[in-house]
């Protein structure tokens, strides 16, 4: 890596407890539609309604803040449980960074949400300042919203 940085500190993540069901929280995670709602980075603008996330290997396209498309490949997926995609220009492929969401049942009731960006396998050096805006607190901000929204039932 060109930069000087390790792969280690390419992999950032963020986690909160939230007082709502997993089933609530997963849902506003697995609908495209509803992410811009809770996306904390201002980097999700829409996406079309209808594109639940039920597997691994489904894409779902969102326009990002830049007007955008961005189709993601789904790579991980556990229903009510995890999901991760990496997102790529329509058509072409990933660069490398892989947005997961991980979504725990607690003991007694309420959900252990982590949300983690793993750029440890982008090499386009031009997106690197961009990536290396979504710190803890920015990630954080996604889960808080998320929560509000979940935790509103």
């Amino acid at each position: 890596m060109t930069d000087g940085m390790t792969a280690e500190n390419r992999v950032v993540s963020a986690e909160r407890e939230v007082t709502a069901e997993p089933a609530t929280i997963f849902e506003l995670i697995a609908d495209p539609a509803q992410q811009p709602r809770w996306d904390g980075n201002g980097n999700l603008i829409e996406a079309a309604p209808g594109q639940r996330v039920r597997a691994v290997g489904d894409v779902f396209v969102m326009r990002i803040h830049n007007g955008e498309d961005r189709d993601n490949r789904v790579v991980e997926f556990e229903e009510g449980r995890r999901i991760a995609w990496k997102p790529a220009p329509p058509g072409g492929e990933t660069p490398g960074h892989l947005w997961r969401w991980e979504v725990e049942p607690l003991p007694g009731g309420g959900s252990l949400v982590r949300h983690t960006y793993d750029w440890s396998g982008l090499t386009d050096e031009s997106r690197f300042a961009r990536a290396r805006k979504n710190t803890p607190e920015a990630l954080r901000a996604s889960i808080d919203r998320l929560a509000e929204l979940a935790e509103r039932g």
